[in-house]
């Protein structure tokens, strides 16, 4: 085992202990440094109930844990797991949603359908098992109440990048203090203030790609009642209205979740952030009406909303060279993505591997662990970033669309010109999603990208899959219509009619 090493983790949220985890368990010590002082509930109930984070409001929110985050636990952390489970989390496996979504008992599995299993976990549930987990280690120290000013640097050669050598903090009392550490590794999300630490001490500016995901979005938990079995899943957990977006997140302990999105700039349909208009928009999707029947479920929080929701990428390495050694963004600090995805998490303890596996490469050169970790990031996580990016702007296009009281799916003009984008959008509502409900290999395929286990390139590139799709697409008009939800007119309606 490579020396050990004293790392300063900023943000104690699923990033920060996750990469606790993983570097203490390769025997670094680890200093979790967290601006929130709320001390751990003494169970995940309390913690649902009362447990408030400031600096992490998506906690109130749906997750998905996604097969390779599962894995990565396998190979990490079984411990980890284990805890997981015994708190109530359970396994959402391929074999059994392909059986549900297909309708057969007898379908023929391959090796690697095995691998894709889901985490079926609320997202608090999830935090505070791996906080305990990390605590009970007794190789992470946490200090909650602790928020980081600055970083501390060493002067450097003319031209040479800073090099960071910890971090200066100050207390809830206000007193001031330094922490000496050979890596900071910042994790403090969404609102991040790494930019301006790196310019108070020389490095360059960071640059950073940013546009929205063109959606505010409103989550509601629900608990199935006792002796009632949960609706069935099948293999997708969500659908796009186009107008509307909405996905079902089963929990640990018998509770799920709802969350429904729509765009920011569509006055009508903000209505969903209110409990009535929400409960009527549930109640009016065919996909989510049985999960929230008064026999099935009963609601057990308010609607919590998220809005200024954006795609942002932050470039810490600029031509070959990193701003400043020693010091290095991960998880939604480095990029975050549209949320409804549930990629988050998964996304972040990929960072993690990545930490880890660069830091044991090059424990003694702070200059190759800093390209070695951002090769690992252009290869693993900029991708979902690219892919999430450009569906963003597509769906955009396609509310504006709508909104205008056009077809975004019609590819043929009367001049005969195809639209390329209407078409690929036809092809994937009409070919893609009819297939996914019939055809094993495609529904594979499509789990193992949405599982993060394959690339967001490879669904479509694949001959076979784009064949299947295609054969799918040229029966559009065979089929009955699969009734996804009302139209935006029909669902306005509804929402009035439940304010009224």
């Amino acid at each position: 085992m490579a020396e050990s090493r004293h790392i300063a983790v900023v943000g104690g949220s699923i990033a920060g202990l996750g990469a606790a985890l993983v570097l203490s368990e390769a025997g670094h010590r680890v200093t979790v440094l967290e601006k929130d002082a709320t001390p751990l509930p003494a169970s995940p109930l309390e913690a649902f109930e009362a447990w408030e984070r400031p600096g992490s409001p998506q906690t109130r929110h749906s997750h998905a844990f996604l097969a390779r985050l599962n894995g990565i636990l396998q190979r990490r952390s079984p411990a980890l797991r284990e805890a997981l489970l015994s708190h109530g989390a359970w396994e959402l496996r391929f074999v059994d949603m392909a059986r549900e979504s297909l309708g057969d008992d007898t379908l023929e599995f391959e090796p690697g359908d095995e691998e894709i299993v889901l985490l079926a976990c609320r997202r608090i549930t999830f935090e505070w098992v791996l906080r305990r987990h990390v605590l009970d280690g007794g190789r992470v120290r946490f200090r909650d109440g602790v928020e980081v000013q600055g970083l501390l640097a060493d002067d450097s050669e003319s031209g040479a990048p800073p090099r960071v050598r910890g971090v200066s903090l100050r207390d809830e009392q206000g007193r001031s203090t330094e922490l000496e550490a050979d890596l900071v590794l910042d994790a403090s999300g969404r609102r991040s203030k790494l930019g301006h630490w790196l310019e108070a001490i020389g490095a360059p500016p960071m640059r950073k790609d940013s546009e929205p995901c063109g959606i505010f979005y409103c989550s509601r938990f629900y608990r199935t009642l006792d002796g009632t079995d949960r609706p069935e899943l099948g293999g997708v957990m969500g659908s796009d209205l186009g107008y509307m977006k909405y996905g079902i997140f089963p929990g640990d302990a018998g509770i799920f979740s709802i969350t429904l999105c729509a765009s920011p700039r569509d006055d009508e349909l903000r209505g969903i952030l209110r409990t009535a208009c929400f409960e009527e928009a549930v109640r009016a999707l065919p996909a989510t009406r049985e999960w929230v029947d008064e026999s099935v479920s009963q609601p057990i929080s308010d609607v919590h909303a998220m809005g200024n929701l954006k795609n942002t990428r932050c470039h810490f390495v600029e031509d070959g060279a990193p701003l400043a050694l020693g010091v290095f963004p991960i998880g939604d600090a480095l990029i975050h993505t549209n949320p409804l995805n549930g990629r988050g998490c998964t996304l972040a303890f990929v960072n993690a591997e990545l930490v880890a596996d660069a830091l044991a490469s090059f424990p003694d050169d702070p200059l190759a662990f800093a390209l070695a970790l951002n090769e690992g990031v252009e290869r693993e996580i900029v991708p979902w970033y690219e892919a999430t990016r450009a569906q963003d702007r597509d769906a955009i296009a396609v509310d504006e669309a709508q909104q205008r009281g056009e077809d975004p799916f019609a590819f043929q003009g009367e001049d005969g010109k195809v639209d390329t984008r209407a078409y690929m959008r036809s092809l994937l509502r009409d070919g893609l999603v009819p297939a996914l409900r019939e055809d094993l290999t495609v529904l594979r395929a499509f789990m193992r990208v949405f599982n993060l286990l394959e690339s967001p390139q490879d669904l479509m590139r694949d001959p076979t899959i784009l064949q299947k799709v295609m054969q799918s697409f040229a029966r559009k008009d065979e089929r009955e219509p699969v009734a996804r939800g009302p139209s935006r007119e029909e669902m306005i309606r509804q929402l009035q009619g439940a304010l009224s």
